[in-house]
């Protein structure tokens, strides 16, 4: 396994890694909104937390070499399924390759975020 890190995207505020390599794929753990140049969620609303969301996400495709289009499987989670169609809208501007997904309402995120991304991709 090869365990990626980058300062491009927030820090680990647990014991896991922002993603890990093995064989040909990459597993990135749930990214929140975090702005990680000043490590807090800026963003109030369900689009700028998905936009910044989306960001950390590339930012750990970018730290291997990949992008959006990478990507085979998703997974998102939001606090507010009353919020899916807004999410929707940013998240069809990253992940133009349409992959596999799951979107599920949870009753709490971290940080008392709106939403959280995980993805599954296949290494170039």
């Amino acid at each position: 396994m090869n365990y990626i890190s980058t300062e491009a995207a927030p820090a680990a505020i647990g014991p896991y890694s922002q993603a890990i390599a093995t064989g040909n794929l990459l597993f990135c753990s749930g990214q929140i909104p975090v702005n990680p140049a000043v490590g807090k969620v800026e963003a109030t609303d369900i689009v700028g937390q998905t936009e910044q969301a989306c960001k950390n996400v590339g930012a750990l495709l970018a730290a291997k070499g990949l992008d959006y289009t990478n990507v085979v499987k998703t997974t998102c989670f939001l606090a507010d399924i009353a919020d899916f169609k807004a999410f929707n809208e940013v998240y069809a501007k990253y992940f133009t390759g349409k992959p596999a997904r799951s979107c599920v309402a949870v009753k709490d995120l971290p940080m008392g975020v709106l939403c959280e991304i995980e993805v599954i991709a296949e290494l170039a």
